[in-house]
């Protein structure tokens, strides 16, 4: 039996690092399309729409015979949740995103999204879904989190430093086939619009927490926003790109693309993500986000020695220990948080005891 755990954990871990490693190599190939003339906003809508035709039908299979037995109420209110996750969840950040991994590089992509632990703590505490204690050693750590998430952002903005080593005459023909950065690189621009991007991340993540407790069914949710989200990209993707012929494919890769970020991005990775969070608990899936960082440092070291820079590489590192000293943060206040409700669950009855007495 405990070997059976072992190799489950095992193969949990492997599944996650291959996510990690997949969402970089689909960055690098979107960075390599835009780059060669490809629209973020006709990447955006296509890919959405693909990823929404692939969605909603798994969803709606999952699990059909708990929803016979309990379907909850659909309302307008719930349709505006909706409304407003498909804006944030899906317009505002992938519009922000792409265009911000136009102007910089995937491991730059990586140490902005490492900022997400950090919005998400400013806005609980703005509305006050967690009591700022000092005192609590778990808000404690968090902080600490915070300021070296913050420092390390600063040192991948502003940073960037020399080069880890430049080009051989053995790796000058992969620039031709994948491209890692910018050239001229923007970026402070670029990672303007990637912590925006964030942002906007932890602004659906709020709402999206908060719209799971009336329709607990996540991957219906996801369904819905994620089809309002594409109906809302295709209308700003229409205003911005005025021009026909950016509407059309121009290259077999550009289809390819298209295709694996859709089903990865919009049937693999959500569902594994959901079933890893429901057997394994909240923390599982973010704690191997920062390994991105890593595959984006060695990609970039092996492939591209022309467009990684010590700057970023050292501030995508700290910004991923900043992340864990967040994620570590949170352990411990749940933990708190148990042992208070416990030593409460235990003076009640002490107290209706006296009551009766």
């Amino acid at each position: 039996m405990e070997g059976k755990n072992k190799s489950s954990e095992l193969v949990a871990f492997i599944v996650m690092v291959i996510m990690e490693g997949c969402t970089i190599g689909l960055t690098i190939l979107a960075k390599t399309a835009i780059t060669n003339g490809m629209s973020p906003f006709v990447f955006i809508v296509y890919t959405n729409a693909l990823s929404t035709i692939i969605l909603f039908p798994s969803s709606f299979l999952l699990k059909q015979q708990q929803d016979r037995k309990e379907k909850p109420l659909f309302s307008l209110s719930l349709f505006m949740r909706f409304l407003f996750l498909g804006f944030t969840g899906i317009t505002m950040t992938q519009t922000l995103l792409f265009l911000g991994l136009s102007y910089s590089s995937p491991i730059l992509v990586c140490a902005m999204s490492h900022l997400i632990p950090t919005f998400n703590f400013l806005l609980n505490i703005i509305h006050r879904k967690i009591e700022l204690n000092l005192r609590s050693y778990g808000i404690q750590v968090q902080m600490i989190g915070i300021m070296v998430s913050l420092m390390g952002a600063i040192v991948a903005e502003f940073f960037k430093g020399p080069l880890i080593r430049h080009s051989s005459h053995n790796l000058r023909h992969t620039k031709q086939l994948f491209v890692f950065s910018s050239t001229p690189e923007f970026w402070v621009f670029g990672g303007i619009l990637l912590a925006a991007a964030s942002f906007s991340v932890s602004i659906g993540n709020f709402i999206q927490k908060e719209t799971i407790k009336q329709y607990p069914e996540q991957m219906k949710v996801v369904s819905y926003y994620t089809l309002l989200g594409t109906i809302l990209s295709a209308i700003v993707s229409s205003i911005l790109e005025r021009d026909a012929n950016a509407w059309k494919l121009k290259s077999n890769m550009e289809l390819i693309l298209i295709v694996l970020t859709a089903t990865f991005g919009g049937a693999i990775r959500p569902n594994i993500q959901v079933w890893f969070s429901r057997t394994k608990g909240p923390l599982y899936v973010p704690q191997f986000k920062p390994f991105g960082i890593a595959f984006a440092t060695t990609f970039g070291v092996c492939f591209f020695p022309n467009s990684l820079h010590y700057g970023s590489v050292i501030g995508a590192s700290v910004i991923g220990m900043g992340y864990y000293t967040i994620l570590y943060g949170e352990f411990k206040g749940d933990i708190e948080d148990e042992e208070n409700s416990d030593s409460l669950d235990k003076k009640i009855p002490l107290l209706q005891e006296n009551m009766e007495v």
